[in-house]
């Protein structure tokens, strides 16, 4: 049984909503990377059982590729407490994926909060 869920339009917000850290591969059957990717995103899914793994069919769900500006594939994102913390294109090997796991779970996400405030802040007074 798999331990990634499929996310589409309708349960995307949900899934992210109602849980703090999830990972979401953006892939398509045709993509040669994507088929590479999927061991190894699978393998960290059952090592990681207290994380959510989702997975967008980019071709079945194309607004929310669109969404992310997603344009190339695979591509991985993170997400914690409802903010993109991580995201990149390209197959990353275990060792790769698992060290992005555990940095992303090491972020004092009151600080990426702040931070983000404080650039947006810094945004709007640029602007007016």
């Amino acid at each position: 049984m798999s331990s990634t869920v499929e996310l589409t339009k309708d349960n995307f917000d949900q899934m992210v909503t109602d849980n703090e850290f999830v990972l979401i591969d953006f892939w398509a059957e045709w993509c040669g990377p994507c088929r590479q990717f999927a061991p190894v995103y699978e393998k960290a899914a059952e090592t990681n059982p207290d994380l959510v793994f989702g997975k967008v069919d980019t071709e079945a769900q194309p607004e929310l590729a669109a969404a992310f500006g997603i344009q190339s594939i695979p591509t991985l994102m993170i997400v914690r407490d409802q903010v993109a913390v991580f995201a990149q294109p390209g197959a990353l090997p275990e060792a790769a994926l698992d060290d992005v796991i555990g940095q992303a779970r090491r972020l004092d996400m009151d600080a990426v909060r702040k931070s983000i405030t404080e650039a947006e802040q810094q945004a709007e007074g640029q602007q007016g």
